[in-house]
């Protein structure tokens, strides 16, 4: 027995994937299926999740909370100048 499946998705994101498909010799529908199958087979997301920087989201978030430690302890310079010279005293 099959079932209808309704989402609601970007047009880009749809015509891109379908073109995609297509360059595999997949319909649309065939390409869900292969995907649906696969987290049923795996357990999971199919493939490694990434961020459109190219990191994984536990990535960015340590990122994000490194940049704020930075911010609130870190040395700050008023001048270039005086950063320069740090960088000298400390070689």
């Amino acid at each position: 027995m099959n079932s209808t499946l309704n989402i609601r998705i970007d047009e880009k994101t749809k015509k891109d994937a379908h073109k995609t498909f297509k360059k595999m010799g997949l319909d649309f529908s065939s390409g869900v299926k292969i995907f649906l199958r696969q987290v049923i087979n795996t357990q999971s997301i199919p493939f490694r999740v990434i961020t459109e920087n190219g990191f994984t989201p536990e990535q960015e978030m340590e990122m994000v909370k490194q940049a704020k430690k930075a911010l609130k302890y870190g040395k700050s310079y008023s001048s270039i100048k005086k950063l320069h010279d740090d960088i000298l005293k400390s070689k």
